[in-house]
């Protein structure tokens, strides 16, 4: 049995589990599981290696894609550039990491990407924000960090927007948690009125469909995508890194 998992915390709503136990059904691939291992604790990873000796794979969220690095034999070299883990391949007892949220996101959002957006904004500064910002800047697009604890340069506080500047943000990507389920009323503290249809706001939440964020946007008469197609496409990049496809 080839054993597959996730790691992070909380796991009570993620999505790859689910993912991949409809991928093995619809595939029919029967020599594979899939389980969720929440850990309070990075440190706890020593556990579930020694405990799980069939373990050839796993992914990572939040709160633990900048914290595993420590935990790992190599990084490749898109993901020593990025600095983020999402991915581990476990071969011969050694765990080498990769992120496929940055292909992921990359591949998603693409065809959006032909008319250049002059300007974006990431918000949040986790793990996942850093796929992100990989992607944008192999796209030469500009970009700002929005934070409610800016102290580095190219950081901006929520305070900092207004009707006036948001404008300059076109492209504007959420990577906080922030809407999630059971959550859906929070969103990120924007000027929404400063929106256009010259926006596009992108979210990694895919639970809701919709959040409040990109409600928002979208009643301002912003473009609008949630971050679905990116957890598919990053799951399946995953699923190729496990099995020597990629």
């Amino acid at each position: 049995m080839k054993l597959y998992g996730l790691i992070g915390y909380p796991l009570s709503h993620s999505f790859s589990q689910k993912y991949f136990e409809k991928k093995f059904t619809c595939e029919n691939i029967a020599d594979s599981e899939y389980r969720n291992f929440s850990i309070e604790s990075i440190e706890k990873l020593r556990e579930v290696l020694s405990e799980n000796p069939d373990l050839i794979g796993l992914n990572v969220t939040i709160p633990y894609k900048e914290k595993v690095i420590a935990f790992l034999n190599e990084l490749d070299e898109t993901t020593r550039e990025i600095g983020a883990v999402n991915c581990i391949k476990i071969e011969d007892g050694k765990l080498k990491g990769f992120n496929t949220d940055a292909y992921g996101f990359e591949m998603s959002i693409k065809p959006f990407l032909e008319n250049k957006y002059e300007r974006a904004l990431i918000l949040g500064t986790g793990g996942a924000s850093k796929a992100v910002a990989y992607v944008l800047k192999k796209w030469n697009i500009p970009f700002h960090y929005a934070t409610r604890n800016p102290n580095t340069p190219n950081h901006l506080s929520y305070q900092d927007l207004s009707n006036d500047n948001i404008k300059y943000f076109q492209l504007i990507i959420n990577t906080t948690p922030l809407g999630t389920f059971p959550n859906i009323e929070s969103s990120p503290d924007l000027p929404y009125e400063g929106m256009s249809s010259a926006h596009f706001l992108y979210d990694l939440v895919y639970n809701p469909s919709e959040t409040v964020f990109l409600r928002k946007g979208k009643e301002q008469g912003a473009h609008t995508m949630n971050g679905l197609k990116m957890l598919e496409l990053q799951a399946e990049r995953a699923w190729q890194i496990w099995n020597n496809k990629a």
